[in-house]
């Protein structure tokens, strides 16, 4: 099955370059995209994106940046050098921290900008984290503010739960990029994260991308559970 718009982000949670080459060679770029996090990134550095990309495959760059304006700036544009399709900040950073990603992201040259989106409240928390954080307001009314903050800072969509997609599309409409981590297909393990949902279930709610990691990447056989989820979703 050919996927011409993969919904899919497999998450390459590997310790190294190595294991994630290993799991690479056994997909296709039309069958998925891939996510490279803090992990990945920090032992295989821009040179492991630089050969996915020159291999075919769409990169989401998930480092959630969040710092002062001027080094997210910077470090979006530096982002946008290594050819990825899409990066992302935290919307906790602010206004002005998400302005200044979106100006780093105009500055650069080239005719396929990536998309910027943001995370709003992590998957692995829940509504008693948030109270230890101070925040008194719903888990769902913080997840709506920063999402309208990401918004009107010019970001093309957020990451969030699958579980509050239906709820942004009902607020926000059918334009804003949804993408969801806490994918599970029916009977996998959940795992460390709390609000999860199947992938027929998440599209379904309104989902635009799919993360999924160990479902896949840990499955005897990685390309052939690609396919029965690509084809779990029509």
């Amino acid at each position: 099955m050919i996927a011409t718009d993969p919904k899919i982000i497999v998450a390459l949670d590997f310790p190294a370059a190595k294991q994630a080459m290993a799991f690479v060679d056994t997909v296709d770029p039309s069958l998925c995209r891939l996510k490279i996090g803090k992990e990945l990134f920090t032992t295989a550095g821009p040179d492991l994106v630089r050969l996915l990309v020159e291999r075919g495959f769409d990169v989401f760059l998930d480092l959630k940046f969040h710092d002062i304006p001027n080094t997210v700036n910077k470090a979006i544009s530096a982002a946008c050098q290594l050819g990825v399709w899409m990066v992302n900040v935290h919307a906790l950073g602010g206004r002005e921290m998400m302005l200044a990603a979106r100006e780093g992201l105009a500055a650069s040259p080239g005719p396929n900008q990536p998309l910027l989106i943001a995370v709003s409240i992590l998957t692995s928390i829940d509504q008693a984290t948030l109270a230890d954080l101070g925040i008194t307001k719903s888990l769902e009314q913080t997840v709506t503010d920063l999402t309208e903050l990401a918004l009107d800072s010019g970001l093309d969509g957020m990451v969030c739960s699958a579980r509050e997609v239906a709820m942004l599309r009902a607020r926000f409409g059918d334009q804003p990029v949804l993408v969801t981590p806490g994918i599970r297909p029916a009977g996998a393990d959940t795992q460390d994260q709390q609000r999860v949902m199947t992938p027929r279930q998440a599209v379904d709610a309104g989902s635009s991308y799919l993360v999924i990691g160990r479902p896949i990447t840990q499955h005897p056989d990685p390309a052939e559970q690609l396919i029965a989820i690509n084809q779990s979703l029509g």
